[in-house]
């Protein structure tokens, strides 16, 4: 079975979530078939994460008295990422 390592790039990786989402809709997947795609969902959804708190660490709110406040040096570390 494959997993999320063997995939070079979230190209392929959603590639292959969408092959197996087709396939299970045509002729339904065999038991590997499904835990495959529930890793590969599951690591969808952490690379999404991922760099959504990258891009959201990465934002500064300038204040009313000219001040700037990075939101990631602020929130971030509370997550723990």
């Amino acid at each position: 079975m494959s997993d999320e390592r063997s995939y070079g790039s979230m190209e392929e990786l959603t590639k292959r979530v969408n092959e197996l989402y087709h396939k299970s809709q045509d002729v339904g997947l065999t038991e590997d078939e499904k835990k495959e795609q529930d890793e590969l969902r599951k690591a969808y959804v952490a690379n999404v994460r991922k760099n959504l708190r990258g891009q959201l660490d990465n934002i500064s709110i300038v204040e009313k008295d000219g001040t700037v406040t990075n939101l990631g040096e602020k929130f971030g570390k509370k997550h723990g990422q």
